[in-house]
């Protein structure tokens, strides 16, 4: 009886050492700073909080519209010029809409409405090979709320860091 315990606890023990891997270094391969010197780090220069806080992240659009307003291309060029101090950052335009209309119109107006960013961010310099476009529709709201306030926030291109 005795052996056989002392047999299960070498075994989990064995086990227990297996199951650990090693702690990655910071930053993940390469150290702290990632490929090109950019930081690797979520929260670091050139991540997705860096282009939220320096530059914006989203521009919003009015119902059943893709035309991106003032404000919108405000941020579109603040978002071009992060970009360039970035060269080796490739991002993803997402298109949303909010929950009227149909899934399939929706995903054709979000898919409109990414493209309509990416075309300005184009215009204004940016490669076209850094920027990928995806449409979600209406799947996934910023605010799921059925009121004009909700709508409004929903209705957006999001610029994610790859």
């Amino acid at each position: 009886m005795f052996g056989r315990f002392v047999a299960v606890a070498g075994g989990l023990a064995l086990l227990a050492a297996c199951s650990h891997s090693p702690e990655p270094a910071p930053g993940g391969p390469g150290g702290p700073m990632g490929p090109g010197g950019i930081s690797s780090s979520r929260f670091g220069p050139g991540s997705q909080q860096d282009l939220a806080s320096t530059a914006g992240d989203r521009v919003f659009f009015d119902y059943d519209q893709v035309d991106i307003k003032t404000e919108g291309q405000q941020t579109l060029r603040r978002q071009a010029e992060w970009l360039r101090r970035y060269p080796n950052i490739s991002v993803t335009i997402e298109g949303h809409c909010d929950e009227r209309g149909t899934r399939e119109y929706n995903l054709a107006l979000g898919e409109r409405r990414a493209q309509a960013v990416k075309n300005v961010l184009v215009a204004l310099g940016i490669p076209a090979s850094r920027i990928q476009t995806i449409s979600y529709g209406k799947e996934r709201p910023e605010i799921p709320h059925s009121d004009d306030a909700s709508y409004a926030q929903n209705r957006r291109g999001v610029t994610t860091v790859n």
